[in-house]
């Protein structure tokens, strides 16, 4: 069976594997399987009409990711949810946010600079009038993103789009925990402008004091994920 042919931009074409991953991706995000749920391959086949042999490779990816955890004799089972792995993941976020920070000084043309600033510009008007959390989260994951590309390091852009993708359930339902929606735009004006002054030390503590989490917010908002999970549910 021959390869399925290029996308006329050279990219390649979405195997069947990806389009169950992705859904598959999806559905842990955003805990429709819910925390520490055992995955029945047999009923996720017929859940999602697809064969078993796709379905076990893109859970393998997804077992790579982060998103599932497999144990021996027992099978997949979605990733636990609790105030320390969040925390883990914050961590790491920022670790991988001011590394691209760093990079992002040293490399990033002025001129991106300035078009990350005008895009901020033309956001903002939406960012204050939405009130829909995806939406918000839609914009301010699409900022991070945005910054974390400047550092022009593809490995930490992709580390930073998966750490996204394993709290971003947390993050939505916590979204307005302790922040105006004002609060976090200042913030991201704040962090640009030390960008663009290429001043490390401001553009680096401005950075991680935005996206620090700390113990007492983890749990909070576990508690609360937990909440609409299980209310979802019922």
């Amino acid at each position: 069976m021959t390869d399925p042919a290029p996308k006329p931009d050279g990219s390649k074409p979405e195997s069947n594997v990806d389009r169950i991953t992705a859904q598959l991706r999806r559905m842990a995000a955003e805990f429709e399987i819910k925390p520490d749920e055992r995955i029945r391959e047999g009923e996720m086949a017929k859940r999602l009409s697809v064969s078993r042999t796709p379905l076990r490779e893109a859970l393998n990816r997804l077992v790579s990711e982060g998103f599932l955890t497999f144990t021996g004799g027992q099978g997949f089972f979605c990733r636990s949810l609790t105030p320390e792995r969040i925390l883990d993941l914050y961590e790491a976020r920022a670790a991988v946010e001011c590394e691209a920070m760093r990079l992002a000084l040293a490399r990033a043309p002025d001129a991106d600079i300035r078009a990350l600033r005008d895009e901020l510009d033309r956001s903002e008007p939406h960012y204050n009038s939405a009130s829909d959390r995806i939406a918000l989260l839609d914009m301010d994951e699409a900022f991070h993103m945005a910054l974390a590309r400047l550092s022009g390091n593809a490995e930490l852009v992709g580390m930073l789009d998966n750490i996204n993708g394993r709290i971003r359930y947390v993050r939505m339902i916590g979204l307005n925990m302790g922040r105006s929606e004002a609060s976090r735009m200042s913030a991201h004006r704040a962090i640009l402008d030390a960008l663009a002054e290429r001043d490390e030390r401001r553009a680096l503590a401005t950075l991680r004091a935005h996206i620090s989490l700390r113990t007492e917010d983890a749990t909070r908002a576990v508690r609360e994920a937990f909440s609409h999970i299980y209310v979802q549910a019922g």
